[in-house]
């Protein structure tokens, strides 16, 4: 199928021939963090600047408990329970099911992911939109997958959330609902800066 470019109105074959890229924009490196020996109750990056568009967090955790666990993210060390919402989809092979909360559903961080139970490597790829604008609410996006060897259960999930505060974003926390993140976990946070 012949396409048009919008560009220069000629006919190409290829849909991305005779236009300008996409340039989403650059990435730059904030912090890393790789949890140490006998693991931690969270994972903390203080002092964000405040010098880019958005923030992206990728990495991956393991926990170190076999219990089905809830994991968290904090932002600004804010514990105000009514300040998040959250929307997740996921599926985990046998379906796919929805859930949302206000308030957190009484708990005081973010709905992150649910753990269940699985000590295997659990990786995710979190965007935190407009971090630093005071006019508005932060939005928060989120891809992650999960794999319970134990159980037989696999999960996919995208995750919508939003922070009701119009502070600029200066920390992140992650906090497991019981046990520890286990050695080895990495995350990475970079700053994005629009084109």
């Amino acid at each position: 199928m012949a396409v048009v470019s919008i560009k220069n109105k000629l006919r190409r074959g290829n849909l991305l021939v005779g236009n300008e890229a996409y340039d989403p924009g650059a990435f730059y490196p904030i912090a890393t963090t790789t949890v140490g020996s006998g693991g931690s109750s969270s994972v903390t990056f203080s002092n964000i600047p405040s010098t880019y568009t958005h923030l992206q967090v990728r990495g991956f955790y393991n926990l170190t408990s076999a219990v089905t666990n809830f994991t968290y993210f904090r932002l600004n060390n804010d514990t105000t329970s009514t300040n998040y919402a959250t929307h997740i989809f996921y599926g985990n092979g046998t379906g796919a099911s929805t859930f949302a909360a206000t308030s957190s559903s009484g708990r005081d961080y973010h709905l992150f992911q649910v753990a269940n139970g699985a000590q295997q490597p659990i990786p995710f790829i979190l965007n935190i939109l407009d971090y630093a604008n005071t006019n508005k609410y932060k939005v928060s996006r989120l891809l992650y997958g999960s794999d319970d060897n134990t159980g037989g259960r696999q999960e996919v999930g995208l995750m919508s959330g939003l922070y009701m505060s119009t502070s600029a974003v200066s920390r992140l926390d992650f906090v497991i609902g019981g046990g520890n993140i286990a050695q080895y976990s990495h995350f990475a946070l970079y700053g994005i800066k629009s084109a």
